[in-house]
Protein backbone atom coordinates (compact mmCIF):
# COMPACT_ATOMS: atom_id res chain seq x y z
CA UNK A 1 0.00 0.00 0.00
CA UNK A 2 1.55 3.42 -1.14
CA UNK A 3 2.00 5.98 1.93
CA UNK A 4 -0.82 8.93 2.33
CA UNK A 5 0.22 12.34 1.27
CA UNK A 6 -1.16 14.63 3.36
CA UNK A 7 -1.12 17.87 2.20
CA UNK A 8 0.41 21.66 4.30
CA UNK A 9 -1.63 22.94 7.13
CA UNK A 10 -2.73 26.58 7.17
CA UNK A 11 -1.05 28.83 9.94
CA UNK A 12 -0.90 32.87 10.43
CA UNK A 13 1.48 35.23 11.88
CA UNK A 14 1.32 38.77 12.23
CA UNK A 15 3.89 41.51 10.44
CA UNK A 16 3.43 45.42 10.54
CA UNK A 17 0.34 44.77 12.33
CA UNK A 18 -1.03 42.54 9.19
CA UNK A 19 -2.28 39.09 9.45
CA UNK A 20 -0.55 37.15 7.07
CA UNK A 21 -1.02 33.61 6.10
CA UNK A 22 1.61 30.84 5.47
CA UNK A 23 1.49 26.55 5.12
CA UNK A 24 3.93 24.53 6.88
CA UNK A 25 4.22 21.50 5.20
CA UNK A 26 5.23 19.61 8.50
CA UNK A 27 8.66 17.22 9.33
CA UNK A 28 9.45 19.50 12.13
CA UNK A 29 13.16 19.00 13.13
CA UNK A 30 14.32 18.26 9.50
CA UNK A 31 16.13 21.73 7.95
CA UNK A 32 14.22 24.54 7.31
CA UNK A 33 13.57 25.61 3.87
CA UNK A 34 11.54 28.66 2.81
CA UNK A 35 9.42 28.81 -0.52
CA UNK A 36 8.71 32.47 -1.65
CA UNK A 37 6.04 32.60 -4.49
CA UNK A 38 6.46 35.99 -7.26
CA UNK A 39 4.19 38.67 -7.95
CA UNK A 40 0.59 38.02 -8.05
CA UNK A 41 0.65 34.42 -7.17
CA UNK A 42 0.24 32.42 -4.05
CA UNK A 43 2.04 30.29 -1.81
CA UNK A 44 0.14 26.92 -3.12
CA UNK A 45 1.78 27.11 -6.23
CA UNK A 46 4.69 25.05 -4.53
CA UNK A 47 2.63 21.82 -3.87
CA UNK A 48 5.09 19.98 -6.48
CA UNK A 49 7.76 20.97 -5.22
CA UNK A 50 7.18 20.98 -1.54
CA UNK A 51 5.94 17.20 -2.14
CA UNK A 52 9.33 16.25 -3.81
CA UNK A 53 11.49 17.87 -1.33
CA UNK A 54 9.26 17.30 2.49
CA UNK A 55 10.53 14.31 3.20
CA UNK A 56 13.90 15.89 3.25
CA UNK A 57 13.02 19.23 4.86
CA UNK A 58 10.73 21.48 6.80
CA UNK A 59 9.10 23.51 4.32
CA UNK A 60 7.30 26.77 4.97
CA UNK A 61 5.53 28.34 2.18
CA UNK A 62 4.09 31.88 2.96
CA UNK A 63 1.84 33.77 1.29
CA UNK A 64 2.98 37.72 0.55
CA UNK A 65 0.74 40.61 2.01
CA UNK A 66 -1.54 41.36 -0.50
CA UNK A 67 -1.45 38.04 -1.98
CA UNK A 68 -3.20 34.92 -1.59
CA UNK A 69 -4.31 34.52 1.58
CA UNK A 70 -2.93 36.86 3.52
CA UNK A 71 -3.79 40.56 4.47
CA UNK A 72 -3.77 43.50 2.15
CA UNK A 73 -1.19 46.42 2.97
CA UNK A 74 -3.88 49.63 4.32
CA UNK A 75 -3.18 52.26 1.89
CA UNK A 76 -2.72 50.07 -0.61
CA UNK A 77 1.26 50.75 -0.77
CA UNK A 78 3.78 47.85 -1.78
CA UNK A 79 7.20 48.43 -1.04
CA UNK A 80 9.90 46.06 -1.80
CA UNK A 81 11.46 46.35 1.89
CA UNK A 82 7.90 45.65 3.46
CA UNK A 83 8.09 42.20 2.08
CA UNK A 84 11.39 41.73 3.50
CA UNK A 85 10.96 42.91 6.65
CA UNK A 86 8.14 39.84 6.28
CA UNK A 87 9.99 37.62 5.51
CA UNK A 88 12.90 38.20 8.03
CA UNK A 89 10.16 38.31 11.08
CA UNK A 90 8.74 35.13 9.68
CA UNK A 91 12.32 33.53 10.39
CA UNK A 92 13.07 34.89 13.29
CA UNK A 93 9.48 34.02 14.83
CA UNK A 94 9.93 30.39 13.20
CA UNK A 95 13.46 29.91 14.15
CA UNK A 96 14.25 28.88 11.41
CA UNK A 97 17.75 30.23 10.52
CA UNK A 98 19.97 29.43 8.99
CA UNK A 99 17.46 28.58 6.10
CA UNK A 100 17.40 27.96 2.70
CA UNK A 101 15.30 29.54 0.28
CA UNK A 102 13.66 28.49 -3.21
CA UNK A 103 12.60 31.98 -4.64
CA UNK A 104 10.37 33.01 -8.01
CA UNK A 105 10.40 36.20 -9.56
CA UNK A 106 9.47 38.83 -7.53
CA UNK A 107 10.02 36.56 -4.48
CA UNK A 108 13.58 36.12 -5.99
CA UNK A 109 14.01 39.65 -5.52
CA UNK A 110 12.36 39.90 -1.99
CA UNK A 111 15.08 36.55 -0.54
CA UNK A 112 17.99 38.27 -2.45
CA UNK A 113 17.66 41.48 -0.57
CA UNK A 114 17.17 39.61 2.70
CA UNK A 115 19.93 37.46 2.01
CA UNK A 116 21.53 40.06 1.39
CA UNK A 117 20.90 41.82 4.87
CA UNK A 118 21.20 39.31 6.39
CA UNK A 119 23.57 37.12 5.26
CA UNK A 120 24.39 34.98 8.25
CA UNK A 121 21.18 33.31 8.26
CA UNK A 122 20.42 31.68 4.63
CA UNK A 123 22.66 28.50 4.12
CA UNK A 124 21.83 27.82 0.66
CA UNK A 125 19.43 30.21 -1.76
CA UNK A 126 17.90 29.36 -5.27
CA UNK A 127 16.19 31.68 -7.04
CA UNK A 128 14.21 31.35 -10.02
CA UNK A 129 13.76 33.99 -12.68
CA UNK A 130 14.31 36.78 -9.65
CA UNK A 131 16.77 39.45 -11.24
CA UNK A 132 13.40 41.23 -12.20
CA UNK A 133 15.33 44.55 -13.20
CA UNK A 134 19.01 44.71 -14.66
CA UNK A 135 21.32 46.92 -12.42
CA UNK A 136 21.26 49.19 -15.78
CA UNK A 137 17.05 49.16 -15.32
CA UNK A 138 17.30 50.20 -12.03
CA UNK A 139 19.52 52.85 -12.41
CA UNK A 140 17.20 54.35 -15.15
CA UNK A 141 14.08 53.83 -13.18
CA UNK A 142 16.25 55.54 -10.11
CA UNK A 143 17.46 58.04 -12.42
CA UNK A 144 13.62 59.07 -13.25
CA UNK A 145 13.14 62.55 -11.61
CA UNK A 146 11.31 62.14 -8.33
CA UNK A 147 8.52 64.27 -9.28
CA UNK A 148 7.88 62.58 -12.83
CA UNK A 149 7.87 59.10 -9.96
CA UNK A 150 5.43 60.19 -7.88
CA UNK A 151 3.18 61.58 -10.53
CA UNK A 152 2.91 58.39 -12.16
CA UNK A 153 2.73 56.11 -9.13
CA UNK A 154 -0.61 58.80 -7.99
CA UNK A 155 -1.85 58.02 -11.36
CA UNK A 156 -1.58 54.32 -11.04
CA UNK A 157 -2.73 54.00 -7.91
CA UNK A 158 -5.85 56.54 -8.71
CA UNK A 159 -6.81 54.27 -11.90
CA UNK A 160 -6.60 51.17 -9.15
CA UNK A 161 -9.17 53.00 -6.67
CA UNK A 162 -11.59 52.39 -9.77
CA UNK A 163 -10.57 49.28 -10.91
CA UNK A 164 -13.16 46.38 -9.87
CA UNK A 165 -11.54 43.06 -9.16
CA UNK A 166 -12.40 40.95 -12.26
CA UNK A 167 -15.23 38.25 -11.63
CA UNK A 168 -15.47 35.16 -13.86
CA UNK A 169 -18.62 33.51 -14.20
CA UNK A 170 -17.03 30.04 -13.71
CA UNK A 171 -13.86 28.40 -12.19
CA UNK A 172 -13.43 27.14 -15.67
CA UNK A 173 -13.65 30.56 -17.14
CA UNK A 174 -10.63 31.68 -14.53
CA UNK A 175 -8.89 28.74 -15.73
CA UNK A 176 -8.36 29.74 -19.13
CA UNK A 177 -7.04 32.77 -18.00
CA UNK A 178 -4.40 31.40 -16.08
CA UNK A 179 -3.45 28.91 -18.85
CA UNK A 180 -3.32 32.12 -21.29
CA UNK A 181 -0.45 33.55 -18.75
CA UNK A 182 1.42 30.40 -19.10
CA UNK A 183 0.56 28.19 -22.60
CA UNK A 184 3.53 25.88 -20.47
CA UNK A 185 0.79 24.72 -17.75
CA UNK A 186 -1.08 21.37 -18.18
CA UNK A 187 -4.76 21.41 -17.43
CA UNK A 188 -4.31 19.77 -13.91
CA UNK A 189 -1.85 22.18 -13.01
CA UNK A 190 -3.77 25.25 -14.00
CA UNK A 191 -6.62 24.21 -12.13
CA UNK A 192 -4.79 23.02 -8.97
CA UNK A 193 -3.22 26.95 -9.29
CA UNK A 194 -6.30 28.52 -9.71
CA UNK A 195 -8.67 26.73 -6.84
CA UNK A 196 -6.09 27.74 -4.33
CA UNK A 197 -6.05 31.54 -6.17
CA UNK A 198 -9.62 32.72 -6.07
CA UNK A 199 -12.44 33.81 -3.94
CA UNK A 200 -16.12 32.95 -5.02
CA UNK A 201 -17.71 35.88 -4.10
CA UNK A 202 -21.29 36.13 -2.92
CA UNK A 203 -23.02 36.61 -6.13
CA UNK A 204 -21.51 33.07 -7.36
CA UNK A 205 -18.74 34.48 -9.49
CA UNK A 206 -15.07 34.20 -8.67
CA UNK A 207 -12.12 36.53 -8.15
CA UNK A 208 -8.71 36.19 -7.81
CA UNK A 209 -7.59 37.02 -4.27
CA UNK A 210 -4.52 39.14 -4.59
CA UNK A 211 -4.96 42.76 -3.93
CA UNK A 212 -5.31 45.07 -7.56
CA UNK A 213 -2.57 47.67 -5.49
CA UNK A 214 0.00 45.09 -5.95
CA UNK A 215 0.46 46.27 -10.05
CA UNK A 216 1.60 49.36 -8.75
CA UNK A 217 5.86 50.15 -8.07
CA UNK A 218 6.02 53.08 -5.00
CA UNK A 219 8.07 56.05 -5.59
CA UNK A 220 10.49 55.63 -3.30
CA UNK A 221 13.28 52.80 -2.66
CA UNK A 222 16.60 51.22 -3.85
CA UNK A 223 19.15 52.42 -6.25
CA UNK A 224 20.88 50.30 -8.40
CA UNK A 225 24.64 50.83 -6.25
CA UNK A 226 22.09 49.81 -2.88
CA UNK A 227 20.59 46.84 -4.32
CA UNK A 228 24.13 45.50 -5.83
CA UNK A 229 25.92 45.97 -2.83
CA UNK A 230 23.68 43.79 -0.86
CA UNK A 231 24.33 41.30 -3.51
CA UNK A 232 27.62 41.46 -3.16
CA UNK A 233 26.74 41.24 0.82
CA UNK A 234 25.15 37.51 -0.04
CA UNK A 235 28.09 34.95 1.23
CA UNK A 236 26.06 31.41 1.16
CA UNK A 237 26.12 29.42 -2.41
CA UNK A 238 23.29 31.02 -4.84
CA UNK A 239 21.96 29.78 -7.35
CA UNK A 240 20.63 31.86 -10.52
CA UNK A 241 17.86 29.79 -12.29
CA UNK A 242 16.77 30.77 -15.52
CA UNK A 243 13.93 29.40 -18.07
CA UNK A 244 15.82 29.42 -21.60
CA UNK A 245 12.17 30.80 -23.10
CA UNK A 246 11.05 33.03 -20.98
CA UNK A 247 10.63 36.54 -21.90
CA UNK A 248 13.50 37.83 -18.81
CA UNK A 249 17.08 38.52 -19.43
CA UNK A 250 19.56 35.91 -17.78
CA UNK A 251 21.97 37.13 -15.15
CA UNK A 252 24.20 35.70 -17.44
CA UNK A 253 23.56 38.38 -19.77
CA UNK A 254 22.23 41.44 -18.34
CA UNK A 255 25.54 42.17 -15.60
CA UNK A 256 23.85 41.05 -12.67
CA UNK A 257 26.22 37.76 -11.97
CA UNK A 258 29.30 40.18 -11.86
CA UNK A 259 27.73 41.23 -8.44
CA UNK A 260 27.78 37.70 -6.79
CA UNK A 261 30.54 36.40 -4.96
CA UNK A 262 29.23 32.44 -4.70
CA UNK A 263 26.77 32.28 -7.32
CA UNK A 264 26.01 29.87 -10.44
CA UNK A 265 23.73 29.42 -13.11
CA UNK A 266 21.33 27.42 -14.38
CA UNK A 267 19.42 27.03 -17.93
CA UNK A 268 16.30 24.70 -18.03
CA UNK A 269 15.56 24.03 -21.70
CA UNK A 270 11.87 24.63 -23.09
CA UNK A 271 10.79 26.35 -19.58
CA UNK A 272 9.40 30.24 -19.35
CA UNK A 273 9.40 32.34 -16.51
CA UNK A 274 7.53 29.29 -13.93
CA UNK A 275 10.61 27.04 -14.62
CA UNK A 276 9.35 24.85 -11.33
CA UNK A 277 6.08 24.62 -12.92
CA UNK A 278 7.41 24.18 -16.91
CA UNK A 279 10.02 21.40 -15.94
CA UNK A 280 9.41 20.59 -12.57
CA UNK A 281 11.47 17.34 -12.93
CA UNK A 282 14.73 18.94 -14.74
CA UNK A 283 13.87 22.03 -12.11
CA UNK A 284 14.22 19.49 -9.45
CA UNK A 285 17.25 17.73 -10.81
CA UNK A 286 19.61 20.74 -10.15
CA UNK A 287 17.55 22.22 -7.12
CA UNK A 288 18.15 19.45 -4.78
CA UNK A 289 21.52 18.33 -5.52
CA UNK A 290 22.39 21.94 -4.97
CA UNK A 291 20.75 22.21 -1.45
CA UNK A 292 22.30 18.70 -0.33
CA UNK A 293 25.88 20.22 -1.29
Amino acid sequence: MSERMYGPTSQTYFSQRLRLHYVDWGNEGAPPLLLIHGGRDHCRNWDWVAQALRKDYHIIAPDLRGHGDSAWAVGGSYALADFVYDIAHLVKQKTMAPVSIISHSMGGAISLLYTGAYPETVKKLAVIEGIIMSPSEFEKRRNTPLRERINIWVDQLHDLSGRVPRKYKTLDEALERMRSENPFLSEERARHLTLHGVNQNEDGTYSWKFDNYVRAFAPYGFSAAEITSLWREISCPTMLIHGADSWMSTPQNNGALEFFSNAQTATIEKAGHWVHHDRLEAFLSVVEPFLKS
